[in-house]
């Protein structure tokens, strides 16, 4: 069993981080933070330097990388900020939808742009009645000669918004089916599409330069052509592309971590209190310790967890476990560097307070810490 990097993904990782050196600008962060503004330019230059979609085949403008080398990038972009390394990281949200099962005219049309940084990709699947149950869908696309009849509401959607280039949207197409999630279906709906409207789901305790918006689609008609992958397999199509997306966003907080505990270190090393660096003191001391092991066990779980991914295993428990333990992680470790800084940690000027609000979302969006414990619990369990 190895635990080094190879060459290839330590290159990889370098770049990223020379890359986080150059653009990601302190101030210029804090005020898209304030106004809420998406770091476009960033994205476009992490576009080009093939950071988006690096897990896409070349013929579809990736890298051909797999999901390790993407967390890689995942990792220390939000550990260089988590406010826009979380952007950056779901620029091409659920385009894996796509690319592990939308048709060859699908992919060749959209993934290049999501890879190029010309559009963001969405994926539409909770509702405002039923939240992590995505066992029920209000949404419902009924077929109509050559197309689909879409209607329904979506909220906190990833990327919904201006800069969306098209939705994959989870439907109920057979309204009959039991248990109704084996009646679902997903469908590419371009954001442009008459009766398309999205508007911001308002202010945010983090991530705000993300957009996050409620999504309604009011007889929206796409062709027949925009369903993805077969019909009335939607629902576990959506769950395979979880046990993939969970390990990105366990990266994410793996990375949060590592920042707030990176902005933390720094502090306490150059910090005097009572005639002598704060990190000579013992109590300090056991806090780095304890601080430096949880990040180093969630990394192992989540390269863990992205490496079987990678051997061609779906493996439900690990990639919750990783998603789970990540999510944990940024949110004690965001919470002991405020704690390190003292009262200049709860200041806006040190970051980690903003790091601790972006933290959170770790443990709740790609299916809330909870429903992480049931999957887990589910596998180990079996059926009773």
């Amino acid at each position: 069993m190895e635990f080094e990097l190879t060459r290839e993904q330590m290159r990889i990782q370098q770049s990223v981080r020379e890359f986080v050196k150059k653009e990601f600008q302190k101030d210029l962060i804090a005020e898209m933070d304030e106004k809420h503004e998406y770091p476009v330019d960033i994205w476009k230059k992490a576009a080009e330097l093939g950071f988006i979609g690096i897990h896409f085949p070349e013929k579809y403008s990736g890298m051909g990388y797999g999901v390790m080398e993407n967390i890689l990038v995942a990792e220390e972009l939000c550990r260089g900020d988590s406010s826009v390394g979380a952007c950056l990281i779901l620029a091409d949200f659920a385009s894996e939808i796509l690319l592990h099962f939308g048709s060859e005219e699908q992919k060749s049309n959209w993934l290049p742009k999501v890879a190029e940084g010309k559009v963001l990709s969405c994926g539409a699947f909770t509702e405002p009645d039923h939240g992590s149950d995505i066992t029920r869908m209000d949404t419902t696309a009924v077929r109509d000669g050559d197309d689909w009849l879409i209607n329904g509401t979506k909220i906190f959607i990833t990327n919904g918004g201006p800069l969306a280039g098209f939705y994959s949207v989870l439907c109920q197409t057979d309204p009959d089916a039991s248990p109704p999630h084996r009646g679902q279906s997903l469908i590419l709906v371009e954001a442009d599409r008459p009766g398309v409207s999205a508007a911001s789901v308002g202010t945010k305790m983090g991530i705000r330069s993300m957009y996050t918006a409620e999504v309604v689609f009011k007889d929206v008609r796409v062709p027949a052509a925009n369903l993805i992958g077969k019909e009335n397999k939607g629902f576990y199509q959506v769950l395979e592309f979880f046990d993939e997306s969970r390990i990105l966003i366990a990266a994410q907080g793996l990375g949060t971590a590592q920042g707030a505990f990176d902005r933390a270190l720094a502090y306490v090393k150059s910090r005097e209190q009572f005639g002598k660096k704060i990190a000579h003191f013992q109590i300090t001391q056991h806090k780095i310790a304890d601080i430096a092991t949880k990040i180093e066990q969630v990394r192992l779980l989540v390269h863990k967890a992205a490496w079987n991914f990678d051997q061609g295993r779906i493996d439900p428990k690990l990639t919750s476990m990783a998603k789970m333990a990540a999510g944990r992680c940024a949110v004690e470790v965001c919470d002991e560097a405020i704690q390190l800084l003292g009262g200049y940690g709860y200041m806006l000027d040190y970051e980690v307070e903003r790091f601790a609000r972006d933290a959170k979302i770790c443990e709740l969006y790609e299916g809330t810490k909870e429903i992480q414990k049931n999957t887990i619990a589910s596998a180990i369990l079996g059926k009773l």
